[in-house]
């Protein structure tokens, strides 16, 4: 609009002064030629009569007639120049002022473009930044804000194009660690079954073949067929991560199947609250992968707790989703542990294997789900489990 208005000024006023100088010129012209015109005429008339037959009263008379028509003549001429000049200097001044005005329309768009050209700039590297994955300047950095408001709202919607890209790295990094540590798993289960089968068949011969043996021996059997017990278990949890739910998907009621665990997956010392809202709280999926990974919640809050206390499990369904918690009363987990808890391979225990809860996490987001971890008021660990609503393709 600015450049528009720059573009249209000096042409209005050139358009004026023309104008200004016809409406002008052309009456004083016409008024000059019908004087010139009157003086001619008189000129003549004076030569085509005969002065001797006239009195001197009428000689005097038609001279001064004569000087007037040669005076207004005279005037007519002179007023003519000077508007002629009067003329010349409007348009002179109208020149002056458009040329002014269009080195002032000059000036203006050269800023303008500046004003569009650096926030442009700035916004062009911002896209070789988000390119070369390095931090983009934060607001209120020292760098004052260039351009129209417009150009901010790009700016912030670049800043949340680079972190959605970053989280999708960082999430498309993970699902390729996953899969690494899933076929690394896999193929750990295969290589350990075959020898692990001979052990626990040479171990069971040796039960049925040998008889009654002395202490040592006895002792030797048990470590035997304990640590046979603990490969085939760890050769277990290494096949089940290793490999994604599949299969036909059933409804489950999660308050019915945490109720169930309640009654026959912990040890008699330990005691468990479920308390459900009265929602929706069934689950389209794979019933076994989902018992196993609440299975091992529980487990690992009755060891936290050493096999004594209350564990408090709520299920809450409304249109939002599910929401499962499982809150125990043991120690906890300290801060700077609790990113790490669900990665594959990571334990606290002497004992562990590192894929209790990275099996768990790997279930429920096969599932469509996800898995926190906070502090339990009191003292403890809560981990709080989220179902979307069923897709429509689901539904």
């Amino acid at each position: 609009m600015i450049l528009v208005a720059m573009t249209a000024v000096p042409t209005v006023l050139a358009v004026a002064g023309w104008v200004l100088s016809v409406r002008t010129l052309l009456p004083t012209a016409g008024a000059r030629a019908s004087s010139e015109r009157v003086a001619l005429s008189a000129r003549i008339l004076l030569d085509a009569v005969d002065t001797l037959h006239l009195t001197p009263a009428e000689r005097v008379a038609l001279r001064h007639h004569l000087n007037q028509v040669s005076a207004s003549v005279t005037l007519a001429r002179r007023a003519e120049v000077f508007l002629r000049y009067y003329t010349a200097g409007i348009a002179v001044v109208i020149l002056l002022l458009g040329a002014a005005v269009l080195y002032a329309s000059v000036n203006v768009a050269g800023h303008l473009s500046r004003q569009l050209s650096r926030p442009i700039d700035e916004l062009v590297g911002w896209t070789q930044l988000i390119r070369r994955r390095e931090l983009l300047p934060v607001v209120g950095g020292g760098l004052a804000a260039r351009g129209a408001p417009e150009f901010e709202a790009l700016r912030q919607a670049l800043r949340e194009l680079a972190d959605t890209l970053a989280a999708a790295r960082d999430r498309e990094l993970e699902a390729e660690r996953l899969r690494a540590f899933r076929e690394v798993a896999r193929r750990v289960a295969h290589e350990i079954k075959n020898p692990l089968t001979s052990m626990r068949i040479a171990v069971d011969q040796m039960r049925r073949t040998v008889g009654k043996v002395d202490g040592r021996t006895e002792t030797a059997v048990q470590v035997l067929e304990a640590e046979t017990d603990r490969l085939e278990r760890l050769a277990r949890e290494f096949a089940d991560f290793g490999r994604l739910p599949e299969g036909p998907q059933s409804e489950i009621d999660l308050a019915e199947l945490l109720e169930e665990l309640g009654r026959t997956g912990v040890p008699d010392g330990v005691a468990v609250r479920l308390t459900a809202n009265g929602g929706p709280r069934t689950l389209l999926g794979h019933y076994d992968p989902l018992r196993r990974a609440f299975a091992n919640l529980l487990r690992n809050a009755c060891e936290a707790m050493k096999g004594q206390g209350a564990i408090d499990v709520t299920v809450t369904g409304d249109g939002r989703g599910i929401a499962v918690t499982i809150a125990d009363h043991g120690p906890g987990i300290p801060p700077d542990l609790r990113q790490r808890v669900f990665e594959p391979y990571f334990t606290t225990k002497a004992d562990g294997t590192g894929l209790g809860l990275a099996l768990v996490r790997q279930t429920l987001e096969a599932h469509r789900g996800t898995i926190a971890l906070a502090t339990t008021p009191g003292g403890g660990a809560t981990f709080a489990i989220v179902f979307p609503p069923p897709s429509p393709r689901t539904a």
